[in-house]
C-alpha cells in the first residue's frame, strides 16, 4: 500500500477552503462592515472676537491702574463714601484709556509681535482680532475716555488723563523708538496714576511721595527691558529695536540708581521731622522702611536674573515678595492711622 506524501508548508489542508483572489479577509470585511465611529465635534480654532478685544486690552495689568489710591492712601482719606466713588471713576478712565493704548500699539506692532516667541499669541498678531477692528475699537475709546473724564471728574484730573493718553500715543507712534525718552515716558506713566487720586480728592503731593513713586517705577521699568535685553540678547531685538541701541550694562546703571532714590526718599520721609516715633504703640512710620527695603532688595533679586518681566507677575508669581509687601502696607497703614 503505497502512504500518501504528506503536506507541504504550501499546501492547505482538505476542508479548509482558499478565499477567492480578490476577496477581503474575514476580519477586514468585519471590519469593512462596521458603521464608522462619530468623530468629537472639532472645537472652533478661533476664539471670539469680543474675547480677543478683552485680551488685548490686558486685564492682568489693569491692577496698575489701584496706583491712583496711591495718595488718597498717605493721606488717610481712603475710606470715606465719596472718595471711593470718586476713585472707583478715576481707575475705570485710566484703565479705558490704557486699553485704547494698548489696541493700537498691537494693531501697530502687529507683524512685529508675529516675530516674538510669546506675542506672536496676541489677538491682533495671531490674527484673532482684524487690525481695523483693533484700531476701531481703541480710537473710540481714546476718544470718549477724555470725554468721560471732563463730563465725571475734576478739570485737572481731565486735563492729566488727556496728558496720559496723548503722552501713551505718541509713545506708540514714535517716542519707543527714542533712546532714554522711552525709559522716561513709562514711567511718568505710572507716575500720573499715583498723581491722579490725589489731584481727584484735593490732595497736596508731597515732594517725597512724589520721588519715591516716580523712582520706583523707573526701577520696576528699567528692570523689565533689562531682563528683556537679557532674553532677547543675540536675537536682533526683533521686536523691540531699541533693545539692540542699549547695552545691558547701562539698564543695570538705571534700575540700580533707581532702586538707590526710591530707598533713599522714603528713608528720608520716614525719618524727616513731623514723624513723631511715639505717636503710637510702635513706630510704625519708622519701622515700615525696613519693609520697604526688603521688598525692593527682594525684587531687585529677579532684575538681576534678567527675569523682571511684567511687575505684577513678578510679585504674584514670588510668595515671599507678596508677603513682604503685604507687611510694608500694614505698617505703612499703621503709620497713616497714627497720624
Amino acid at each position: 500500500m503505497t502512504e500518501a506524501a504528506p503536506m507541504t508548508n504550501g499546501t492547505r489542508s482538505a476542508g479548509t477552503a482558499a478565499p477567492a483572489q480578490g476577496a477581503p479577509a474575514p476580519d477586514t470585511a468585519l471590519r469593512e462592515r462596521r458603521p464608522p465611529r462619530p468623530r468629537p465635534p472639532e472645537r472652533p480654532r478661533r476664539r471670539s472676537l469680543l474675547g480677543g478685544l478683552v485680551r488685548t486690552a490686558r486685564p492682568k495689568q489693569w491692577i496698575k491702574n489701584i496706583l491712583v489710591v496711591a495718595a488718597p492712601a498717605a493721606a488717610g482719606r481712603l475710606f470715606s463714601p465719596p472718595a471711593l466713588a470718586e476713585l472707583a471713576v478715576v481707575f475705570a478712565l485710566f484703565t479705558a484709556c490704557a486699553a485704547a493704548v494698548y489696541l493700537i500699539n498691537d494693531a501697530r506692532d502687529a507683524d512685529a509681535d508675529r516675530a516674538h516667541p510669546t506675542k506672536r499669541h496676541r489677538p491682533v498678531a495671531a490674527g484673532q482680532v482684524p487690525v481695523p477692528a483693533a484700531y476701531a475699537v481703541g480710537g473710540t475709546l481714546a476718544v470718549l475716555a477724555p470725554a468721560a473724564a471732563a463730563w465725571l471728574t475734576s478739570p485737572s484730573v481731565a486735563a492729566l488723563l488727556t496728558a496720559y493718553l496723548g503722552m501713551q500715543l505718541a509713545y506708540c507712534v514714535s517716542l519707543k523708538h527714542v533712546l532714554v525718552v522711552d525709559l522716561a515716558v513709562v514711567t511718568t506713566g505710572f507716575l500720573m496714576r499715583a498723581m491722579a487720586g490725589g489731584l481727584a480728592l484735593g490732595i497736596p503731593l508731597s515732594r517725597w511721595f512724589l520721588i519715591t513713586t516716580g523712582f520706583g517705577a523707573l526701577f520696576m521699568v528699567s528692570a523689565k527691558r533689562y531682563s528683556e535685553a537679557v532674553q532677547m540678547a543675540g536675537k536682533g531685538g526683533a521686536t523691540r529695536a531699541l533693545l539692540t541701541e542699549y547695552t545691558t550694562g547701562y539698564l543695570r546703571f538705571v534700575w540700580q540708581l533707581a532702586a538707590g532714590v526710591a530707598v533713599l526718599a522714603y528713608c528720608l520721609w520716614a525719618l524727616e521731622e513731623g514723624g513723631d516715633p511715639h505717636t503710637g504703640l510702635l513706630p510704625w512710620r519708622q519701622l515700615s522702611m525696613v519693609a520697604f527695603i526688603l521688598a525692593v532688595l527682594r525684587y531687585a533679586v529677579f532684575a538681576d536674573r534678567g527675569t523682571a518681566g511684567e511687575p505684577e507677575e513678578v510679585v504674584l508669581r514670588d510668595r515671599a515678595l507678596a508677603v513682604i509687601g503685604l507687611v510694608w502696607l500694614a505698617m505703612y497703614g499703621l503709620a497713616v492711622a497714627d497720624w
